[in-house]
């Protein structure tokens, strides 16, 4: 049985849920083929068992070190990732013109699931030289784009982002770190960064960082940070003046070294202007909105990894006896078997698969952005913006949740190294704070994108799940699915409303203070909608004769109908708090706590 991820249901998400294949047909992505990405596939799935794997809790045990001088990272990490670079995984994503296969983005997000899943630890370093080459990209100039764009697109440059300071954490207006310019058009960089993922390692030709910082004069706040890209070494070959000054050591992840750096101890560091002045925030979110949807994936091939482990090891272990039958003498019986085992066994099902669902449509309309008429990129674009915090977040927080079950389902054991769902666990648990806490995903769902443009991006998430309610509408075999779903979505327009209607007189503390509950129900509506999707793709499939996976499709539509029983009515409850912009955290003083 399959222990990282589980092929098939990679391919029915993506070829009966969201229709790849269609993707292939658009000009844009005409040179690829179904059977040409399959294949891509199987690579990717060889490479994750054979190479990936095998190291993941050697690294997590043998976690990167400083002597002083240089970092030392296990041997496995660097083999492993120039066997992924050898076999073109860091330019998939990338459009030809600049070296790339122009894979659809869904199926390159499916392929890095593999790895994520594997071991995500050893995959960070190649992870955040995808966002920031996407970010270079976006926003470099052609001589930046010219020296670091192909090399970091191969896999030779390694890529950062430097946001985060000691003093600000997440607090970005308050960042200190300054860029002086110099008259022959570059800077010099002086301040420190903190939780720097992949800052220093010996493992690429270069390290392109790019960092955040306030050229003197510009204004407070947010409105006041630029972007610049400060590469460990210069285009001279000089080492650029940019020191490590220690390691962070995490619960989980600990394959990924995380830095604390210092910028311009001596002259300054180097560093090339990345957009406009004042405006490298805005440039930055290229990176982080990718980030974002990364951590997302990379908790929810967690949570499925974890997962499966879980469901082989209930299949396998014998303990007690049915309950209608207890015979001392009696042989023991498999613990899935046990009702409570396949109750915990369907929960993390529902969150891992739903959360893949997830990232996979965040995926896919990423491509709608990129392929589609000007029509669909718009509409993609307002789904992205409302989606991107749900995406980040709710497989962050209920993937978790997923990784918990696995232990527990292991029992006694699921807390030992014996088994890897506890370092499974540890690893998630990193990815509700990753690129920005869940508390301002939810500030910024509700705060910003349910606001936006009047609305327009919810209302067009509303209009997504009525046409699949329509879909499903007369299948009398998913009526009770259909029936929650539609009561889902019904109440999260009418409580949106309501605290839209509120929040002039009550002012945006109380309208943002349940912000994190309200992530959550909307979340829950999302992939319960998804979840239904799942479900009538499911019965297309089966009405078209299963083609050997008939046991498969129906787990789908049983993993749907539970969802629908056991998570969705959990909303009802959430949405009483947050309609009545309920301020019981807000009115408790901290001297109560």
């Amino acid at each position: 049985m399959p222990d990282i991820l589980r092929r098939e249901d990679l391919d029915f998400l993506l070829n009966d849920v969201f229709d790849l294949e269609e993707l292939c047909r658009r000009p844009f992505y005409a040179e690829h083929e179904r059977a040409d990405i399959d294949a891509m596939m199987d690579t990717a799935e060889r490479l994750a068992e054979e190479v990936f794997q095998p190291f993941a809790a050697k690294l997590d045990a043998n976690e990167p070190t400083f002597d002083g001088e240089r970092v030392h990272i296990i041997p496995e990490v660097p083999a492993a990732l120039e066997t992924y670079r050898q076999a073109g995984f860091p330019a998939m994503a990338f459009p030809a013109e600049i070296g790339g296969m122009g894979l659809p983005y869904m199926a390159a997000t499916a392929i890095g699931a593999w790895f994520a899943a594997a071991n995500g630890p050893a995959m960070g370093y190649l992870s955040l030289t995808g966002w920031a080459a996407n970010l270079l990209a976006t926003h470099g100039s052609e001589e930046l784009k010219a020296r670091y764009l192909g090399p970091m697109c191969e896999g030779r440059y390694f890529g950062t982002m430097c946001l985060s300071e000691p003093q600000a954490g997440s607090s970005l207006g308050d960042i200190r770190t300054r860029a002086e310019r110099r008259e022959d058009g570059t800077f010099r960089l002086f301040g420190s960064k903190m939780w720097i993922s992949g800052g220093e390692h010996d493992m690429s030709e270069n390290i392109v960082h790019f960092v955040l910082a306030r050229i003197p004069g510009a204004p407070p706040g947010v409105k006041g940070i630029s972007l610049f890209c400060v590469p460990r070494i210069l285009p001279d070959g000089a080492r650029n003046d940019v020191r490590l000054m220690g390691l962070n050591h995490k619960m989980g992840n600990r394959g990924t070294v995380n830095t604390a750096l210092a910028f311009g101890e001596k002259e300054g560091a180097v560093g090339w202007l990345v957009g406009q002045e004042n405006h490298g925030l805005a440039c930055m979110f290229v990176m982080m909105n990718e980030a974002r949807v990364s951590v997302g994936l990379s908790a929810a091939a967690l949570a499925m990894t974890g997962y499966l482990h879980a469901l082989s090891y209930a299949r396998e272990r014998l303990q007690g006896r049915p309950l209608t039958g207890r015979d001392p003498s009696a042989p023991m019986i498999p613990i899935i078997q046990h009702a409570d085992v396949r109750r915990m066994l369907l929960q993390a099902k529902c969150y891992a698969e739903g959360g893949m669902a997830l990232c996979l449509y965040a995926a896919r309309l990423i491509d709608d952005l990129r392929s589609g008429t000007e029509e669909d990129a718009a509409e993609a674009r307002r789904l992205l913006e409302i989606l991107t915090p749900i995406v980040k977040s709710w497989p962050s927080e209920f993937g978790l949740r997923a990784n918990d079950n696995a232990i527990q389902v292991h029992g006694g054991y699921g807390y030992t190294r014996d088994y890897p769902v506890e370092r499974m666990y540890r690893d998630n648990r990193l990815n509700p704070i990753h690129e920005g806490t869940k508390g301002i995903q939810g500030l910024d769902l509700l705060g910003r994108k349910v606001p936006m443009e009047g609305g327009a991006p919810f209302r067009a998430l509303l209009a997504r799940m009525r046409r699949t309610l329509a879909e499903a509408e007369g299948d009398e075999a998913l009526s009770d699915i259909r029936a929650a779903v539609a009561e889902a979505v019904d109440g999260a327009e009418r409580t949106t409303a309501a605290m839209l209607a509120a929040a002039p007189k009550a002012g945006a503390e109380a309208f943002t203070a349940n912000a994190t509950i309200y992530l959550d129900m909307l979340g829950h509506v999302t992939v319960g909608w998804l979840w239904l999707r799942q479900a009538l793709a499911a019965r297309r499939a089966l009405a078209a004769g299963g083609a050997g996976r008939e046991a498969f499709l129906r787990g789908k539509i049983d993993a749907a109908r539970w969802f629908c029983r056991y998570e969705l009515p959990l909303t009802h409850a959430w949405r009483g708090m947050i309609e009545g912009l309920d301020r019981t955290a807000l009115d408790t003083p901290p001297e109560h706590l």
